[in-house]
Formats: C-alpha cells, structure tokens, sequence
C-alpha cells in the first residue's frame, strides 16, 4: 500500500514537472519574441562605439544557461511542488518585464554593447527603476528554469556563472555610457539600482 501510493506520489510530479517545463519552455518562446521589433530597428543604426569585454560577459551567460539545462541528475531526481510553482509563476513576470524593456529600449538594443548614431538614454518605464532590466529578466528566467528543470548543484553553478557574466557585461556597458552621456548617465546611475531593485 506505502509503496503504491509512493509510485503514485511520483508520478504526480514527474507529471507536473512535464507541465511545469512545458510552461516554461513557453514562457522562454515569448520572451525572445521580444527582442524581434528592436533587432529590426536596431538594423539601420551606425555604431560610433562597442565595448569589446562585453562578449566575455556573454561567454559567462551562455555557460550559466548550460549549467541550467544540462542533462545531469542522480538517479530518482525530481522536483518538488514548491519549486515547480515558483519558477512557473516567476516565468510570465519575467517576460513581461523583457517585453516593457525592450519597448522602452527601441533602437538602442543591441546584443553586445555598443553606442550607435542617435543612441538615447533610456530612462523610462522599468528603466525607472532599474538601469538593466532585461537582465533583471534574464535572470529571472534562468532561476525560473532551474526551479523547474535543474539539479540544484547545477543551478547554483549556472547562477554563478550568469552573475558574473552579467557583472562584466553591466561594467562594460556602463562606462560606454558615461563616456557618451556623461552627468547624464551619472545623475541617472545615482537614483537607480543596476538589476536588482533595493540590492544591485
């Protein structure tokens, strides 16, 4: 009887784990049509200037992602009810927030970091808040991931590696941006959070 309802335990959440990362897989669907609009508007713009230690930064993300999606688990792993829950209701926040940035951002975006003709600052939406909030986002979908699909040893590796990743990137990113808009850029630095509001 124990053992029965064990197996059945079991099944239950090997199923809701299949639902869960279904969502999530979805969710990450959404969140990269985000970026279509602005890549086609960033297009046309000429850059004035790139800040080359930015694609390190990229280096350390893509290995964080890695760490969350790799196959690696004991035998019998599964997710419990909580962590399926939070990275499904963490998901669809995040999304919105790319979707708010990146409508924000316009033709400013850009993969790697750069200045381009006309480069405005941005400081209107969530970028009231905070001064990267795609990465806030980005961030929050590779936690939501691995909640729902990672070993934890792997997903506090792929946290690691995607914060160090994001620091190099922000650094970079920003000292391009104080060289072009100076006080500007400053006074603005001054009253906002990097990516994580109230922390970093």
């Amino acid at each position: 009887m124990l053992q029965r309802l064990l197996q059945s335990g079991l099944a239950v959440l090997g199923l809701s784990q299949l639902v869960a990362l279904g969502w999530i897989l979805l969710c990450w669907l959404v969140w990269c049509l985000a970026f279509i609009r602005p890549r086609k508007l960033a297009a046309d713009q000429k850059t004035i200037a790139t800040a080359p230690k930015s694609r390190t930064g990229i280096f350390f993300n893509f290995l964080g992602f890695a760490c969350i999606f790799a196959w690696v688990r004991p035998v019998g792993f599964v997710k419990l009810l909580p962590e399926l829950a939070i990275g499904s209701l963490l998901a669809p926040f995040c999304v919105i927030l790319a979707w708010k940035a990146t409508h924000h951002l316009g033709k400013q975006w850009r993969f790697a970091a750069a200045i381009t003709s006309g480069h405005e600052l941005i400081t209107t939406g969530p970028y009231a808040a905070v001064r990267h909030p795609i990465y806030a986002s980005m961030l929050g979908m590779l936690l939501a991931t691995g909640l729902v699909y990672a070993w934890w040893p792997l997903l506090v590796t792929g946290l690691l590696l995607f914060l160090i990743g994001i620091e190099i990137r922000i650094r970079a990113e920003e000292r391009l941006l104080e060289a072009y808009f100076q006080d500007e850029f400053l006074e603005w630095r001054e009253h906002t959070k990097a990516y994580i509001r109230f922390i970093r």
